[in-house]
């Protein structure tokens, strides 16, 4: 019994060291190049690099697939965990283009807290407001980054404003810029009232020194760029903008930051707000609505699957998130799906693509279980009680391609293929029951489909050919309705690969009129929908 209760402290004390977040943004506002930063400051890496380093430099261990690389973007979301100030931090890298808005809905499931970073050049972009949607369906506390002073951009007020105005997330700035941007001097430290002086270093691939002015000597150095940075925080302080650690867990307010990664600049500043403003993992609510006690048995949820992350193994793995008790290596948890015990010899602490064998694990803490060809996305692990967690929304594709294999001796190839990349949720792969027997793919957006070819080609062995189509809506439909629909023109039924159905139309005025037409047909939208 003592022993029992000594477990529970000891998972209680280890998920309070915890910090579990994920860094969301517009592409190019900055995000894998903080993601280094991180990884830098952490101790993680001794030297950081970017995506478009110079030939020879290394590169973003976030950015780990040949075609992110050789893009410059993130593709598939990303696990780095590393140590910082006496806390285990979880940082899941997500990617920014909204043609994989899924892959990101899915990691922000898995997160406590999420980094927002908007380039100060452009302020608020079309993605950022629907990311941060999503954040506010998941309740999750965002800290903001206002990245890229360094360079030329928006006034500070004006980009608070339109955080305000334009997401309803109402900004606390805890520091907030000395100079202007371009002439990026430093930051005044609203928590100090000083001056935090940076220095650069060589290509930022350094830690930044970083001096502390008392407020009277940053005034006679300063001069009118400190008299504008208090005059700005004077007019914070009228409007109450000042960081309410309530508002802000409840997910009203933001407590911002702002600085450059690429010259290192106000990096330190924001993981340190991650340590010591971000929540620590607290208990999940299962698909009954109750939370989950922490010290219960172990628990966790599956939020994403890979393959190929090592091409020399052609290796396939499970990364679930830990949401109570302790993890502990060669334990059989109950796979709550299958209601069968799951082995979990082969369990990984993950940093990119490169991994270690990990022994024991606690709530907020991310492990692929390597080999788990059993386990789906959404799926549950637990011992002692038995637990459910709530099934991850699969989002409606909005564009569909016919997937045709270009060599009949690589059948095999192709269909394997086909399999792991509807597993991971990169494209979902549809059949047509009575016609053509090429499989059509569904995606949100067309660089889904360049990915899903590439990698048939490069990881998988297959030839393969996509054919664009003229569908651009589905509806979920029944047998009746899909029989009255073969008749019609400009729609085509196929199934998904759990039985469903779905039905495709060309135009989304036809199905609007034939909603009309026919109350009584079974169109239902499905459930999720494109970022």
């Amino acid at each position: 019994m003592a022993s029992a209760a000594s477990d529970g402290d000891d998972t209680l004390a280890e998920a309070a060291r915890r910090r579990t977040f994920a860094i969301i943004s517009h592409p190019d506002a900055g995000k894998t190049t903080l993601t280094e930063k991180f990884l830098l400051y952490g101790g993680a890496v001794a030297e950081a690099g970017a995506v478009k380093a110079r030939a020879g430099a290394r590169r973003a261990r976030s950015d780990w697939m040949a075609l992110e690389r050789q893009r410059g973007i993130s593709i598939t979301s990303t696990v780095l965990q590393f140590s910082y100030r006496g806390h285990v931090l979880n940082l899941l890298d997500t990617p920014g283009h909204r043609d994989f808005s899924e892959d990101t809905y899915r990691v922000l499931t898995a997160v406590d807290a999420a980094v927002m970073v908007l380039d100060s050049a452009r302020g608020i972009e079309a993605q950022t407001r629907k990311l941060f949607e999503v954040c506010r369906a998941q309740n999750l506390p965002v800290i903001t980054f206002l990245n890229k002073y360094d360079r030329p951009g928006l006034d500070p007020l004006e980009l608070v404003d339109d955080i305000e105005s334009q997401i309803g997330l109402r900004p606390t700035p805890v520091t907030w810029p000395v100079g202007t941007a371009g002439d990026f001097r430093g930051v005044l430290d609203r928590r100090h009232g000083d001056l935090v002086r940076f220095l650069r270093t060589a290509h930022g691939a350094t830690t930044a020194h970083e001096e502390r002015i008392p407020a009277a000597r940053a005034r006679a150095e300063e001069g009118d760029a400190w008299v504008r940075a208090e005059e700005g925080c004077h007019l914070l302080d009228e409007v109450g903008a000042t960081y309410d650690r309530a508002t802000f867990l409840a997910g009203e307010s933001s407590p911002l930051f702002v600085g450059s990664a690429i010259t290192n600049f106000g990096v330190r500043h924001l993981l340190d707000a991650v340590v010591d403003l971000a929540p620590a993992p607290g208990p999940r609510i299962d698909d009954t609505g109750r939370p989950r006690p922490l010290d219960a048995g172990f628990s966790a949820f599956v939020f994403k699957i890979q393959a190929n992350m090592n091409p020399a193994h052609r290796d396939h793995v499970a990364f679930v998130r830990v949401c109570s008790g302790r993890f502990e290596r060669g334990s059989t948890p109950i796979h709550a799906t299958t209601g069968r015990p799951f082995a979990t010899k082969y369990a990984a602490a993950m940093f990119g693509a490169e991994r270690a064998t990990v022994d024991v694990a606690y709530p907020g803490d991310v492990i692929g279980l390597v080999n788990a060809s059993d386990l789906r996305i959404g799926d549950s692990l637990y011992l002692g009680e038995p637990v459910t967690f709530p099934r991850l929304v699969t989002f409606a594709p909005e564009l569909f391609a016919t997937a045709r294999n270009r060599d009949s001796s690589r059948a095999k190839q192709f269909r394997r293929g086909l399999e792991r990349l509807e597993q991971e949720g990169t494209v979902q792969v549809l059949s047509d029951p009575g016609g053509d027997p090429a499989p059509v793919l569904g995606a949100v957006g067309p660089m889904q489909f360049e990915v899903a070819a590439y990698r048939l080609i490069h990881e998988f062995g297959a030839s393969v050919e996509l054919e664009p189509s003229a569908y651009s809506a589905a509806r979920r439909t029944d047998l009746a309705t899909a029989a009255a629909l073969r008749s019609v023109p400009g729609t085509r039924i196929l199934a998904r690969s759990d039985g469903s159905l779905l039905a495709l139309f060309e135009s989304p005025y036809r199905l609007v009129r034939l909603a009309g037409d026919h109350p009584d047909w079974c169109l239902e939208p499905l459930v999720g929908a494109g970022l």
